[in-house]
């Protein structure tokens, strides 16, 4: 509805206004009317025609209304349904106009495309709310002003955006899998629209390594999402999950969009989530494969996350008295303060070295900045067990 809207008004904050008017408007009238036969179309018409009386009022230019007004209805019959897809594409690629700023296309498009809060948004950033909020606003006031276009561009343009839209779509696949929200559900509608549109960007760019690698990525993560949690919600970690329950044929259908030398951050990311789903048991895993990747991957992204990852893979491969130097070492730096990965990874490695208090006391710290109620309930679960103490309250 929103891509619908912004598509024929070009006004970011106008369309979001006529959406919420008309939810407010079903809230009123389908508890006494009914829910329509179709909803969606209901309400994207009721939303089209508040933005047109909207804009009749503030005399906006009348080639826009006449356009707006002979938009055609939702539901009818020569509407192509796949357009839905187009709109939403379209709308990523306006967000990513190189004109913007890397991080303000990323957020802007999981803000209109994803729907996620601004405080959903600011955690993926680790940035406060009320800068990504301003953030937010100054991005949608350029493309106001500079009147970028609201189309897929030209295939000689497509390059130029890709960072930004492959960067939209993973984040969008992880809020998705990680499920941010805190609500310890995770939402695999998020990481179908990120799957689905990512297939069509592939379509789209048939010859771009790491578009086929962004792809590649989402497919083999998402294939091991039903052995994610247990039945009462927990965290299973990758090494104790029961992977009969991973799917197969994705993790088949992901390989094939790997490129036989990855060489872009994605293709690299994704060699490596295939060495954990080819490995038919966790203790098959090639960990120095994996530290291998990561040393790649972090000349290309020399990112404080890149560095974590690296040090988990050498503490598999060389054993954590190896590894744990290194997380400290990111502590020290404060790169990750608040990421709560980085104390639960240190707790790990205590544990395994046999360091039961202070990876305790590390499990309480990564406890008490964990977003979701999965991710605490499985910290909340090794607190028990390396102190043998009452568990903290979630």
């Amino acid at each position: 509805m929103l891509a619908t809207l912004i598509g024929f008004t070009r006004d970011w904050d106008l369309a979001e206004e006529c959406v919420q008017d008309a939810f407010e408007r079903a809230l009123q009238r389908w508890p006494d009317e009914g829910i329509p036969r179709n909803p969606g179309a209901w309400l994207t018409t009721t939303a089209r025609n508040r933005a047109l009386d909207r804009m009749r009022r503030s005399s906006v230019e009348v080639v826009k209304v006449r356009e707006a007004a002979t938009m055609a209805q939702p539901g009818d019959p020569e509407v192509d349904e796949s357009a839905i897809a187009d709109d939403r594409l379209r709308l990523i690629f306006t967000c990513c106009h190189p004109a913007l700023a890397l991080e303000a296309r990323v957020a802007l498009t999981l803000r209109t495309v994803a729907g996620l809060t601004t405080e959903e948004i600011a955690r993926a950033f680790l940035t406060p709310s009320s800068t990504m909020g301003q953030r937010l606003f100054r991005a949608k006031r350029k493309i106001r002003d500079a009147g970028i276009p609201y189309r897929v561009p030209p295939a000689e343009l497509l390059p130029e955006r890709t960072s930004g839209v492959l960067g939209v779509l993973y984040l969008l696949f992880n809020e998705g899998y990680a499920a941010s929200s805190g609500d310890g559900l995770l939402r695999p509608d998020l990481c179908a629209e990120a799957i689905r549109l990512g297939r069509i960007l592939a379509e789209l760019m048939p010859g771009q390594d790491e578009v086929r690698g962004v792809l590649a990525l989402m497919l083999l993560q998402d294939a091991r999402r039903a052995a994610r949690t247990d039945e009462g919600g927990v965290l299973v970690t990758l090494e104790q999950q029961d992977r009969t329950l991973w799917d197969q044929d994705q993790i088949a259908e992901g390989a094939g969009f790997l490129a036989q030398a990855p060489h872009g951050p994605y293709q690299l990311q994704a060699a490596i989530a295939a060495c954990h789903d080819s490995a038919a048991q966790a203790w098959d895993t090639d960990w120095p494969r994996i530290a291998s990747l990561y040393t790649q991957l972090a000349t290309l992204t020399p990112t404080p996350f890149v560095a974590l990852n690296h040090a988990v893979a050498v503490a598999m491969a060389d054993g954590p008295a190896v590894g744990l130097p290194l997380v400290d070492a990111i502590d020290v730096s404060g790169a990750l303060a608040g990421y709560h990965l980085l104390p639960a990874t240190q707790a790990d490695l205590l544990r395994r070295l046999g360091r039961r208090a202070d990876a305790a006391a590390a499990y309480e710290r990564a406890f008490a900045l964990a977003p979701t109620e999965a991710e605490r309930l499985f910290l909340r679960r090794r607190i028990v067990e390396m102190t043998g103490a009452a568990p903290p309250p979630i």
